[in-house]
């Protein structure tokens, strides 16, 4: 049984405070919310809540011009601790929240609530708040989605990347003409500019590599069809799943890769096949004119624009903007890895996270999702190896593999502790340790169950090779006993 503590710090600021608190401030206040998983796991979200008033450098801050002005000034003075909350009520007629804006999400781990005036309706909204900023029902589900009945998952669940210890993240150009085209990317510099500010933030999370590859003559196998009154090629969306397998041939990243491989494609058309432009499923032109893969990565189709002049002499250049372009490949990593922002009450304005590429509370809901899928996966893994213990019984467990299981278990013990505690980092580094651990145990070479043999086995072995000999031996005891007994009956001479 696993609780999911969040420690939130409710702050009240001058003229915002409802009449109806059941007790002066500062008091503390417990919500708890199950969330069911299947019939034998559930998951317990609880939520200490800390009501308070301002301090003076809080109201000094909260005094601000803009709402992005507040957040900046506020964020020295909270708790910035993995997993906890910090919200700021301010009044109904504050000028931080622009009309109809009733809650304003920061980049780090607060947020500013309009007061609803009662405390019933504060609490509500501070629910939908915390909803959004740390985990949700869906959020658990997708990470527990292997125990998950099929008919109750959403149908982005499946697209979540499954938590692991490290990623590798290849980008690729794909230039299937390069009679028609040279095509240069300046590849480094934008990951050095876009992706490793992302990453360092990631780092938490997950180790990451990350590298590049050009590929020449290499076609999406999927013929375009020609649409007259554009005068371009068109992909339709039925098609776009059979463009993966031909592509996935000629990458080759994922072969000797230990850990998942995120695939981001680049692909400059033909000239015979230019433009190029993906269609949804109604039939509507995709803005970015790029598509992704669930738990695969994602491919963005770039096309040249025409030379001027027909005469113009081939190759043509061409200079790839990669800021157009990893601005489309981060907002499908962030699909990827389950940040999407689509789900958000209209009336919540979240704050960009900029050049981070993700805000501070998003971590912890990656965080708070892959604690909660490490500890099932040990379980899982565990359980399984129990089980062929189980079955084999003359199978021999090393001390090596004894000290990881009890390591594992300790582990993740400790990780459902520290999460009941509302202490996120520690859980999460606890839930890795039990992973690492669990899955040297099942994978040890000397637990390989092709070294055990069920008895009917052996003896269907080795019958048919000691039968031919055992005959013989078995001939000559019988014979010896036999004389021996002829013996023993011959009278005795006595001289």
């Amino acid at each position: 049984q696993v609780q999911l503590v969040v420690p939130m710090a409710v702050v009240f600021g001058p003229g915002s405070v409802p009449a109806d608190l059941p007790s002066p401030l500062p008091f503390r206040d417990v919500q708890e919310m199950e969330i069911s998983v299947n019939v034998r796991t559930s998951v317990t979200s609880r939520y200490e809540m800390h009501y308070r008033s301002a301090t003076g450098q809080e109201e000094a801050a909260l005094a601000a011009a803009t709402a992005q002005e507040a957040d900046a000034a506020l964020h020295p003075l909270q708790d910035t601790t993995l997993g906890s909350l910090t919200m700021y009520v301010v009044p109904e007629t504050t000028s931080l929240l622009p009309q109809g804006i009733n809650v304003y999400v920061g980049k780090h781990r607060s947020a500013l609530v309009r007061a609803g005036g009662s405390l019933a309706a504060l609490q509500a909204r501070l629910r939908e708040v915390t909803q959004v900023m740390s985990f949700t029902a869906s959020s658990i589900a997708a990470a527990l989605s292997d125990r998950v009945p099929d008919g109750q998952l959403s149908p982005d669940a499946r697209r979540y990347l499954k938590s692991s210890l490290g990623y590798e993240i290849t980008f690729s150009l794909l230039n299937p003409d390069p009679k028609s085209h040279t095509v240069d990317w300046d590849i480094e510099g934008a990951v050095n500019r876009y992706v490793k500010p992302v990453l360092d933030k990631l780092s938490l999370v997950a180790n990451f590599s990350v590298d590049s590859q050009i590929l020449y003559y290499a076609v999406l196998g999927v013929t375009p069809r020609y649409d007259k009154e554009s005068s371009s090629f068109l992909l339709s969306a039925h098609s776009l799943p059979h463009v993966i397998n031909p592509v996935e041939a000629r990458l080759g990243s994922s072969a000797a890769s230990l850990y998942p491989v995120l695939n981001f494609l680049l692909y400059v058309p033909e000239h015979s096949h230019s433009p190029l432009y993906i269609q949804d499923k109604d039939g509507a032109p995709v803005s970015t004119n790029a598509f992704h893969s669930p738990r695969w990565g994602g491919i963005m189709v770039y096309n040249v624009e025409a030379p001027a002049s027909p005469q113009a002499s081939l190759p043509l250049h061409v200079d790839v903007d990669m800021a157009r372009v990893m601005e489309v490949f981060l907002a499908q990593l962030r699909l990827l890895f389950g940040l999407s922002r689509e789900e958000v009450p209209p009336e919540f304005l979240l704050e960009s996270p900029g050049n981070e590429g993700l805000a501070d509370w998003e971590l912890d809901h990656l965080l708070w999702a892959h604690t909660v899928e490490n500890i099932a996966t040990v379980s899982t893994t565990l359980t399984s190896l129990a089980q062929l213990l189980d079955k084999i019984g003359n199978i021999v467990i090393k001390d090596d593999v004894a000290s990881e299981v009890y390591r594992a278990v300790a582990s993740v013990q400790s990780a459902v502790t520290k999460l009941s505690l509302g202490h996120l980092h520690a859980a999460f580094q606890a839930s890795k340790e039990a992973v690492t651990s669990s899955e040297r145990a099942f994978f040890d070479p000397s637990l390989l169950h092709l070294l055990y043999f069920p008895d009917d086995q052996k003896f269907a072995i080795y019958i048919p090779l000691f039968l031919p000999m055992a005959v013989p031996i078995l001939l000559s005891l019988a014979k010896i006993v036999r004389e021996t007994r002829l013996h023993k009956k011959e009278p005795t001479k006595m001289d």
